[in-house]
């Protein structure tokens, strides 16, 4: 499968959380996720427990969202979804922040929104997604210090379903706030194999994608 699978497939969580997604188009990325040997499938809840079962035994994790994809939803709910999720077979969460409480300065409620979700996954790990196009650089710098002081593994720069995607200067600047604390997850528009390496060069330990195969095999 050659060089670019070897160096990019461990970072990549292979991703389809289209809302027509089918049973099959999920079992065609799990498939493919063991082929290629991605760090995980990322797909919505009610397909969990379909990936905990295809990829049992097998190297990629089941992973998936939580509060997708506005992040508008009541903390309880998110840390019910979550810990149902975790119940049917989810390894890791990625969760979206409230955003409208992060830009009204309700600073509190973001972080008490993020532990609601923590508390019910350990020891599983949770993304929190920030949406960096809503966001201001101060915003951005607040939003990663909330995420870690409430305990997240990762900052996860999108949902890939607002207008805007990763950047390679939002992945500098993530770097430069959580440094070695906590990781990065580039997501939203990478398609390429050039995309992925400049996010990694940027500090990403992570990259999600519904255009996986593609990045690996160099196109």
């Amino acid at each position: 499968m050659g060089k670019a699978v070897l160096d990019i497939a461990r970072y990549i969580d292979h991703t389809l959380l289209k809302p027509n997604a089918t049973k099959d188009d999920i079992a065609r990325l799990c498939k493919e996720a063991i082929e290629y040997k991605f760090k995980g499938v990322c797909v919505n809840s009610s397909f969990i427990p379909l990936v905990a079962t295809l990829l049992e035994g097998e190297e990629p994790i089941p992973i998936t969202v939580v509060g997708f994809p506005f992040g508008a939803s009541l903390s309880s709910s998110k840390a019910f979804e979550a810990k149902e999720a975790v119940s049917a077979g989810a390894q890791e969460i990625d969760m979206v922040i409230n955003i409208g409480a992060l830009k009204e300065k309700q600073y509190n409620l973001v972080y008490d929104d993020i532990c609601a979700v923590v508390s019910e996954c350990k020891p599983c790990l949770v993304k929190v997604i920030i949406e960096t196009c809503f966001l201001e650089k101060e915003e951005k710098v607040i939003a990663c210090a909330l995420a870690k002081v409430a305990g997240a593994s990762f900052i996860k720069t999108s949902t890939g379903f607002a207008e805007g995607g990763a950047k390679v200067e939002d992945i500098s600047l993530i770097k430069s706030i959580v440094g070695d604390t906590m990781q990065i997850k580039a997501s939203g528009g990478i398609r390429t194999y050039l995309d992925a390496i400049k996010m990694i060069e940027a500090g990403a330990e992570r990259i999600g994608s519904s255009n996986s195969v593609n990045i690996i095999q160099g196109k």
